[in-house]
C-alpha cells in the first residue's frame, strides 16, 4: 500500500480518488466507480461531443405518454409539457432544466416535436401563459387539474419553445430500424447516435446548434 495525497479533506480526498480511478479506468478492477461519478466524463466519449459535458445543455428522449390527465394536442397548442401522478413522474420531469433539448415521442405513433425548455416545470396550478392560468384555457384534458393540490400526485408542467413539431398522422418513424424508445418519462440521448439522425433529418434541425 502507498499513500498518494495526505492531510485532505473528506470531500478532496473523495475526488482525488474518483480522478484517479477515472484516469486509470479498465486498468483498475474497483466494483465501484467512485464518488461525484455523475461529475465524471464516461470513459471512451473523448471523440464526441456529450450533453452537460461540452454542451451547457442536455439533448433528451421525451415520453408524451397520453392519458387522462395529458395529451399531444394540448401539448402542441398551449407549448408545455407534462407528467405526474406520482414522486417518480413528478422527479422525471423536474430533472429538465432551462435550456434543454428534447425529442417528443407519442406511443404508437413515432417522434412528433422537437422542443426547448423554457424554465423548471412546476406543479399546473401555478403555471400561466400570456399573464392567464394555464388550467383556465380549453384543455382537451380538463384532467390536468386532477390533484393539483397534492405537490407528490399533481401534474408537473414545463412550458417548452416548439422548434418544430407535427400532428400524431405525421409522427416520424421506422419500423424495425432501432430507433431509441423507452416509457421512461425522460432519458439521455447521448448514446443514440442513429436515433439522433434520424430526428435530425426528419424534423430538419441541427441539435449541435440548438445546444451551442
Amino acid at each position: 500500500v502507498r499513500v498518494i495525497a495526505r492531510n485532505l479533506s473528506e470531500h478532496d480526498a473523495l475526488l482525488v480518488e474518483k480522478t484517479l480511478l477515472w484516469k486509470l479506468g479498465k486498468q483498475l478492477t474497483n466494483i465501484s466507480s467512485g464518488h461525484y461519478a455523475s461529475n465524471f466524463r464516461p470513459h471512451n466519449t473523448l471523440h464526441k461531443k456529450l450533453t452537460g459535458f461540452d454542451y451547457q445543455n442536455g439533448l433528451y428522449y421525451y415520453n408524451v405518454g397520453e392519458g387522462e390527465t395529458r395529451c399531444w394536442n394540448d401539448y402542441k397548442t398551449f407549448g408545455f409539457i407534462s407528467a405526474g401522478g406520482g414522486i417518480r413522474w413528478r422527479d422525471a420531469i423536474l430533472s429538465f432544466e432551462e435550456g434543454d433539448i428534447f425529442a417528443a415521442y407519442l406511443k404508437g405513433s413515432g417522434f412528433v416535436g422537437i422542443g426547448r425548455v423554457m424554465g423548471k416545470a412546476r406543479p399546473c396550478r401555478e403555471v400561466t401563459i400570456n399573464q392567464k392560468p394555464l388550467l383556465s384555457y380549453p384543455l382537451e384534458r380538463p384532467n390536468l387539474a386532477l390533484y393539483c393540490d397534492d405537490d407528490d400526485m399533481s401534474e408537473y408542467v414545463a412550458l417548452v419553445d416548439w422548434i418544430s413539431l407535427v400532428d400524431r398522422n405525421n409522427a416520424k418513424w421506422k419500423a424495425k430500424s432501432g430507433l431509441y424508445s423507452t416509457p421512461l418519462i425522460r432519458a439521455s440521448l447521448d448514446n443514440q447516435p442513429e436515433t439522433v439522425a434520424f430526428l435530425e433529418e426528419e424534423f430538419q434541425v441541427s441539435f449541435e446548434e440548438l445546444l451551442s
